[in-house]
């Protein structure tokens, strides 16, 4: 612009020389050449407007930590709580759940993230990864399809996409994790293609999974494992998802197929009022190439109140069947089937502190707990925790 505007300036230059010779002072000024320099200023300052606009930085660093003390009524020696939890699951003791600290790089075209851990959530839940890869919350990287539309690959280790509970404990409405939760998977490895609709009311995907829960792909295991995502919000006070995971956990030479699926709603019924209905169906062979399946199920309601912004009230009811022992074993015979309760109170200190405690307890058919050092049905314990985000 700056380069048309000298042109004309030029140009008018020349055209106006012949009646300025004979003009003197302000009214010999040619009226032409006076605004083309004016034009020159004003673009000269929109350029400099341009060069110093800041721009958004593509790059951000968070982090996280969350302690707990948990008191279980077993009073387990080892201070070890149950098998089948595998997040705040220390006995009397004073501990750290979760602490991450997280590098992301987004842009319009590209994506990537690493997030490294530590805490006894890391020590559990990827107990049978190698090495380092215990303390790798997520790595991964993305990159858009589409000029036009929100289409992404993805590929790394990333959190499940089944479930609408995460391992960060500020995300979700209870302290503790459901057992819904605890017993499918909180993270994954593998590539997914997802699509979010330009309203944002539809976010489809479809995945390419190294198997349940893994990084490292069991030995002898070539089974490729797979996954859909389909979250529908119609409006910004409901969120439907519905998620599936088919693959074979184990080595191919005694491979026992899985078919899992996940549907859960989230309903804003009110601003100081939330609901959350889930339901987990699963069912795996019970021999290699085998008609026969062991089947487990669970539902869960959660119920939030928040009277004041601070303040948040949380009940939970849930139930666990797995009377087959696929995910959690018991060597009962009614295996595992439990009903399960907990109300929780969160206190947000600061904008990015949340205090919260829960009671939370168990009802068993078979007595598949420990109470006084003896087999029982029941099972209660109170948590409480810090959390802090930044």
């Amino acid at each position: 612009m700056k380069t048309r505007i000298l042109f004309l300036c030029i140009c008018c230059s020349f055209a106006c020389a012949a009646s300025s010779q004979t003009a003197s002072g302000d009214a010999g000024r040619c009226p032409v050449v006076e605004q083309v320099k004016k034009e020159w200023k004003d673009s000269s300052k929109a350029g400099e407007d341009v060069r110093h606009r800041p721009f958004p930085n593509p790059l951000k660093v968070s982090g996280y930590i969350e302690t707990y003390y948990s008191y279980d009524a077993a009073d387990p020696a080892d201070h070890r709580r149950q098998p089948f939890m595998y997040s705040f699951n220390r006995h009397n003791e004073v501990n750290l759940n979760l602490a991450f600290i997280k590098l992301a790089y987004e842009t319009d075209k590209l994506r990537a993230g690493v997030a490294v851990m530590a805490g006894t959530y890391a020590q559990d839940n990827l107990a049978a990864e190698p090495g380092v890869l215990k303390n790798v919350l997520e790595a991964g990287a993305g990159v858009r399809l589409s000029a036009k539309k929100n289409v992404w690959v993805d590929a790394g280790v990333f959190s499940s996409h089944i479930g609408f509970e995460s391992a960060v404990g500020k995300d979700c409405w209870n302290l503790t994790r459901s057992l819904m939760a605890e017993n499918s998977p909180y993270y994954e490895t593998g590539v997914k293609v997802s699509y979010t609709s330009d309203n944002e009311k539809w976010f489809v995907s479809g995945l390419l999974l190294n198997g349940w829960q893994r990084i490292y792909r069991p030995d002898g295991n070539q089974t490729p494992a797979f996954g859909h995502q389909v979250t529908y919000k119609p409006n910004a006070r409901v969120t439907l998802n519905s998620s599936s995971f088919i693959g074979n956990d184990k080595a191919d030479s005694v491979k026992k197929m899985r078919y899992f699926h996940n549907l859960y709603g989230i309903f804003r019924v009110h601003a100081k009022w939330g609901l959350i209905l889930g339901f987990d169906i699963g069912a795996e062979q019970k021999t290699k190439g085998g008609p026969g399946y062991d089947t487990w199920w669970s539902p869960v309601m959660v119920v939030r109140y928040a009277p004041v912004a601070k303040l948040g009230i949380a009940v939970r009811a849930e139930y666990y069947s797995d009377k087959y022992g696929v995910m959690i074993a018991t060597g009962t015979p009614g295996g595992f089937q439990t009903a399960g309760y907990s109300l929780n109170l969160d206190y947000a200190v600061a904008g990015n502190l949340v205090w919260r405690i829960e009671g939370r307890g168990f009802r068993s058919k078979d007595p598949v707990f420990r109470w006084a050092d003896r087999p029982s049905v029941h099972n209660f314990f109170v948590t409480t925790s810090l959390a802090v985000s930044f």
